[in-house]
């Protein structure tokens, strides 16, 4: 129960779905799964297609793109949101740097909640606007 709760906040913490209720919020976290990845391995890989999204709740993460290292994920933070979006090719790769525990949301299951709960689509572009707007403002 408490990684549930965990995972619901984190979920709320995310640009994309600022904008949806609780209820909605548990609908997106039934439809994900929990996963475990050991130390050193490539969760995602720059340049191959994305089909997932991913929050970490336990363990560190190195993001790099064309072999620079830009990033180092913590839990709480999350990585692949687009790909629930566009059938894009990841922009990054992430490798754990720990082992790390992560909930991930599959497009397809994604996909189903949108067809169960269409008003969250609404919603998740309220979201996506609001950090479109936030991305302008930086500029």
């Amino acid at each position: 129960m408490a990684k549930r709760q965990a995972y619901l906040e984190h979920l709320a913490a995310v640009p994309m779905f600022h904008a949806c209720s609780k209820k909605e919020l548990d609908l997106i976290a039934r439809r994900a799964e929990e996963f475990r990845f050991p130390a050193g391995e490539k969760i995602v890989v720059e340049g191959e297609l994305g089909l997932e999204f991913y929050v970490i709740m336990e363990g560190s993460a190195r993001v790099t793109r064309r072999g620079v290292h830009l990033a180092t994920l913590e839990p709480g933070d999350f990585f692949g949101e687009l790909a629930l979006l566009d059938h894009a090719r990841r922009n990054a790769t992430v490798e754990a740097v720990t082992p790390l525990m992560a909930v991930v949301l599959a497009r397809r299951e994604f996909d189903g909640l949108l067809a169960e709960a269409p008003a969250v689509t609404h919603k998740l572009l309220v979201g996506m606007a609001r950090r479109l707007h936030e991305l302008d403002a930086d500029v």
